[in-house]
């Protein structure tokens, strides 16, 4: 295969439905079909049954032998996407032969997804830029008083999560001791760390919960939906129950498009999906490293320029 193959890597055991967009964008954009690797033989924790441990050769000017599966291809421009957030630690070590080979990849900067990965870190970048969100603590393992007084100091509405997850799993609405109480069981059971944050009583005028994903692309905000939830204790999204509607960028509530820009300045990302909401000033809940999108707009709106930029000289 030659050197201007599109490598497109993705974990093949991902659900998300993401990787066949990013294909068509390929073929819109080339003529022809990416090569297609499953990025789990690259990973280092030996969680995958896809075969042998994938093999990364870098051979100057920017491009790199990538083997695994069975196929082996050389290229200068890989696009990676899809890599659940749960893998990322065990695609680190790719990620960072990848970036020291120079090929062309927006997806090669380890500290950047684990700092939009790991929530708490997330916070603490957002306070060191000054990003608004809202009140936010971490509990580790707390003792039931302490979390109880982390809830009060909150204000006693508060969502909590863990540090690590995904699609709204493992999110809930905490508005009584005893729910609290459930939550901290339920994280001490996975054994993870968890956040609470404030509720940012973001509802419609109709009393349906709602909020924002902006897609940001090198300093650009490129697509945006709202999300309206009409379950009050469910997250905000749409594999939880909620519907989207696709907005222009200029449909916003004035600010929140720079805001996700500056969100996705704050932990280095060229591309992001920022969920934020316009009440309390305007907030940002979480920024997702690889943002999932419908199509035939999300094709149009993030793959198409999100591999393209991998394609220039």
């Amino acid at each position: 295969m030659g050197r201007r193959d599109l490598v497109l890597l993705t974990d093949h055991s991902s659900t998300e439905g993401t990787r066949e967009a990013m294909a068509i964008a390929a073929r819109r954009l080339t003529g022809r079909d990416p090569v297609m690797l499953d990025a789990r033989p690259f990973m280092t924790d030996g969680a995958h049954d896809a075969g042998p441990a994938g093999r990364i050769e870098a051979l100057g000017d920017g491009t790199v032998r990538l083997e695994a599966g069975g196929t082996a291809v050389t290229t200068d421009a890989v696009v990676v996407y899809e890599i659940p957030p749960h893998r990322r630690p065990a695609f680190a070590r790719c990620q960072r032969q990848l970036r020291a080979s120079g090929v062309r990849s927006l997806g090669t900067d380890v500290d950047a997804w684990r700092a939009a990965t790991e929530k708490d870190r997330t916070v603490e970048h957002f306070i060191r830029d000054g990003v608004p969100h809202m009140p936010t603590i971490t509990l580790s393992r707390p003792s039931p008083q302490a979390a109880a007084e982390a809830f009060e100091r909150l204000g006693g509405d508060v969502w909590a999560r863990p540090c690590v997850g995904m699609g709204g799993d493992d999110v809930f609405h905490v508005t009584t001791h005893a729910q609290l109480a459930a939550a901290a069981r339920h994280y001490a059971a996975l054994d993870t760390d968890w956040l609470i944050a404030r509720d940012a009583r973001n509802f419609t005028a109709d009393g349906r919960r709602h909020q924002y994903r902006v897609v940001v692309l090198g300093g650009r905000a490129v697509r945006a939906v709202e999300h309206v939830q009409p379950d009050l204790d469910a997250p905000c999204n749409e594999c939880q129950g909620a519907t989207s509607t696709a907005l222009a960028i200029d449909e916003l509530p004035p600010g929140l498009a720079e805001l996700a820009i500056l969100a996705t300045k704050s932990l280095s990302l060229p591309l992001a999906g920022v969920d934020l909401a316009a009440e309390n000033g305007g907030v940002v809940f979480e920024v997702n490293v690889h943002p999932a999108f419908g199509r035939p707009l999300g094709v149009d709106q993030v793959a198409v320029p999100y591999v393209g930029a991998h394609l220039r000289p």
